[in-house]
């Protein structure tokens, strides 16, 4: 019994190292001069999740596996020394300092946050721009209407406006944003949970390539538009993934629709490997079994042709 437990341990510390080895040769084979980099992969509340006792968080307890930030991407220009984020999260601190650290680094924090709704996980992260933190004047935030209005006219989100710590710059559904020469960001509305702002995807332009970035949304059905000819348009897709299976959690799931990621698979199944391989999934809820590295339900997916977000995936444009 002793023996086979040693060798239990032996084979997961070598899965782990050969996950690592493929993280770091993945992470490195970036050349383009404009890219996305992969900041966080985790739902709203983070890995390990507030509470949580669970196997999946006891993982990060017992030490087999690290702290997972909360989704956002980096969009880095090298070319012309600009850099911008999707996403204020609660990680914003080292997410801003990853993209300095590993990126670009400029006199310039970052030129520009897109946010895509008023869910903590995807705004909350402004309040570290404020007195009580940063206190610097000027961060260009893109945001919808009502995203805007929201900031706008609650607290303590209205002090970083009335301080000028952050300053809107205004979007509008289906219409490109154009940050330079090479880059452009378009906003489009997808259906969520809308309590406070209008929730958007962004479709991301580069030079030679296109990526969609849908953190959150109800329902693929729920859309006008249908995701696989939307994938199908892109050369990558970052898509909502924050459940695994219907059941995955001990509350009505209908209260916090997703695509489960079984949804999502079976909508390609019929699909192309090109197709399929175009689909990186993100945005992971603390019992996504996908979140763990060594899941046999991750590897099953990736035999299909899926791929899954992690932390340092870079994607040139």
């Amino acid at each position: 019994m002793i023996h086979l437990k040693k060798l239990c341990t032996v084979i997961f510390s070598l899965m782990l190292l050969l996950y690592c080895k493929k993280e770091k040769t993945l992470q490195n084979r970036i050349k383009a001069k404009q890219y996305i980099t992969v900041l966080g992969i985790a739902q709203d509340a983070g890995y390990p999740h507030i509470g949580c006792q669970k196997q999946c968080c006891i993982n990060f307890y017992n030490g087999n596996f690290k702290k997972q930030k909360v989704v956002s991407l980096g969009l880095v220009d090298k070319e012309n020394s600009q850099k911008w984020l999707f996403e204020a999260t609660p990680d914003i601190s080292t997410q801003l300092a990853d993209l300095e650290q590993n990126h670009l680094k400029t006199t310039n924090l970052i030129d520009g946050i897109f946010l895509t709704h008023a869910h903590i996980g995807h705004y909350a992260g402004l309040m570290y721009f404020g007195r009580e933190a940063l206190g610097k004047q000027g961060t260009r935030v893109y945001t919808m209407p009502k995203m805007k209005e929201f900031l706008s006219k609650n607290g303590p989100w209205n002090q970083l406006v009335e301080l000028k710590n952050i300053v809107f710059e205004n979007l509008q559904k289906n219409t490109s944003v154009v940050l330079n020469n090479k880059l452009k960001v378009t906003p489009f509305l997808v259906p969520h949970r809308d309590e406070f702002s209008e929730t958007v995807g962004y479709k991301i332009e580069g030079e030679n390539k296109t990526a969609l970035f849908i953190p959150d949304i109800n329902k693929w059905s729920k859309w006008q538009k249908n995701i696989v000819e939307e994938v199908k348009k892109v050369d990558v897709a970052f898509l909502d993934a924050t459940f695994f299976k219907d059941g995955e959690i001990n509350r009505p799931m209908s209260e916090i629709p997703h695509p489960f990621i079984e949804e999502t698979v079976s909508l390609f199944k019929n699909e192309t490997l090109k197709t399929k391989n175009k689909v990186v999934f993100i945005h992971f809820n603390h019992t996504n079994p996908a979140l763990q590295k060594t899941a046999p339900e991750k590897t099953k997916i990736e035999k299909l042709g899926f791929k899954f977000a992690f932390e340092g995936m870079n994607f040139g444009l």
